[in-house]
């Protein structure tokens, strides 16, 4: 069966697949990640499939439509966002249109956490896969491809929403989640075949990167992120060691041409054991020419980071939030401000440097949590670090809190950004201003970035160490546009 999975035109370089979609200010742009896991999948299981990420290819909608009619699919699977939901059902729609006989299936977070509520908002999308997606995919291609195609038949697939032939919404059962990995092809191998990777950039990181997981799932409880809660869980599944090792020795083969790899499990550093299996594997396979990079909680020991180091370890993106212990346990990140500024420590020791994030406007936020946060961020003082609003992405335990005390503004998606496609937030606490918080994360990052000695220290890093050269230059290039205008101005 022909397939086309489809990231599907939006705002150029606009990362739909970000636990925060939007335009960067650094100019980063995601992989289509996780479509890119499922075509695979696909492939495995027979199909043929086309997959197209047009923000990266920089197509626009008509350009898109005449591509996979080019394809001549039977299926079309079309990656969703929040900020982005209704121009994605209108292209599915005109996708729709022009191939009247083309099924049209919704994947994606936004879509698993309000499948009944997307489908009744355009009668021309056929279904939505929801939660982890990629079995459902095959399942769902294979009764498509069978003789008799009807109602019975969708009811059967566990993780579907569809529309009946009379026009009902049905919501079948829930998919258990994929156990064994491994059986899923390498998503390098599909960027290999199906992506140039040169437009992918993520300011953190060197690039050209290649991005990919050695797991899904999350242990932790952080009320604010979206993708345990929405599309994979709270249970940690892990590749194999070997797998991921075998995978870092195609990638290092097949794009000799990569100066990171990123691995994007939304908390690497969970199991810490493994992590030091795997450095150790990777050093015994020789494995080690790429620098790679992972997402971190603010808990590693440090022996466990030197032995990442050791093999290969360049950065830590690690989500801080707030330098005010009770805004961190509102929001169950089961962190100290002491370990935090412990791992700091460990990780300057250790040679690894951190990418870190805060938050604000959480549960708990006054104007003098905020100057806490923006103090401990200096003293902290992270290679690199990104100030942002609140987000409440429905499906996480946020917008429900959100939502319940009337705190959530507009039902209006398109208000997740700016004009721009920058973050926004539809989040209003009474006690802080929507523009009380954009101006504190403009000044935030002004105050961060242009601090002397942090100044110095990139000329420093730039000299020292030519391979950040290229990384930082570039993310510079489009975040010292951002660095001196006011973010309201978007608004």
């Amino acid at each position: 069966m022909k397939i086309v999975t489809l990231n599907p035109p939006f705002l150029p370089k606009y990362s739909r697949e970000s636990r925060s979609p939007a335009v960067a200010k650094s100019g980063t742009l995601y992989y289509p990640m996780w479509l890119a896991y499922a075509t695979g999948y696909l492939e495995k299981s027979g199909h043929d499939i086309l997959l197209i990420d047009a923000p990266a290819a920089g197509l626009s909608l008509q350009g898109t439509i005449d591509k996979v009619k080019a394809f001549g699919p039977s299926m079309a699977v079309l990656d969703t966002s929040t900020p982005s939901i209704y121009s994605d059902l209108e292209t599915g729609a005109a996708l729709k249109k022009e191939i009247p006989s083309l099924f049209v299936v919704l994947v994606g977070v936004h879509v698993s956490a309000l499948p009944e509520e997307t489908l009744s908002l355009n009668s021309c999308i056929d279904a939505v896969a929801f939660g982890e997606y990629d079995a459902t995919l095959v399942e769902l291609a294979k009764v498509l491809s069978g003789a008799s195609v009807g109602d019975d038949e969708l009811k059967g697939i566990e993780g579907l929403a569809f529309r009946t032939k009379n026009g009902q919404i049905v919501k079948n059962s829930p998919r258990p989640f994929m156990e064994d990995l491994d059986s899923i092809p390498f998503v390098s191998s599909v960027y290999k075949k199906h992506l140039d990777i040169r437009p992918y950039f993520y300011g953190h990181s060197r690039h050209p990167l290649v991005v990919l997981v050695t797991g899904r799932g999350c242990p932790f409880q952080c009320t604010y992120c979206v993708i345990p809660q929405t599309l994979q869980g709270h249970k940690y599944r892990k590749r194999s060691v070997k797998s991921i090792v075998d995978e870092f020795l195609y990638i290092a083969e097949n794009f000799p041409e990569t100066k990171e790899i990123m691995i994007e499990d939304d908390t690497l550093t969970a199991d810490k054991n493994r992590c030091r299996q795997f450095s150790q594997e990777l050093i015994k396979a020789g494995a080690t020419r790429i620098p790679w990079s992972a997402n971190s909680r603010a808990d590693v020991d440090y022996e466990t980071m030197a032995l990442m180091k050791k093999a290969g370890c360049r950065l830590f993106c690690v989500g801080f939030e707030s330098g005010d212990q009770t805004i961190l346990d509102n929001i169950k990140k089961s962190l100290t401000i002491e370990r935090i500024r412990t791992f700091m420590k460990e990780a300057r020791r250790a040679g690894i440097l951190v990418h870190g994030c805060f938050m604000v406007g959480n549960r708990g936020e006054t104007t003098e949590t905020l100057q806490k946060t923006l103090k401990f961020a200096k003293e902290l003082s992270p290679d690199t670090a990104q100030f942002y609003l609140i987000m409440a992405y429905p499906g996480t335990s946020d917008y429900s809190y959100y939502k319940e005390k009337g705190w959530i503004v507009t039902d209006d998606f398109r208000k997740w950004l700016t004009e721009e496609g920058l973050h926004s937030s539809v989040v209003s606490n009474p006690e802080l201003s929507y523009e009380t918080l954009v101006n504190f994360c403009d000044r935030a990052r002004r105050e961060f970035y242009l601090r002397p000695q942090y100044v110095l220290s990139k000329v420093v890093q730039m000299i020292t160490n030519p391979g950040e050269a290229k990384r930082i230059i570039k993310a510079a290039g489009t975040f010292f546009k951002y660095l001196f205008s006011s973010s309201l101005r978007t608004k």
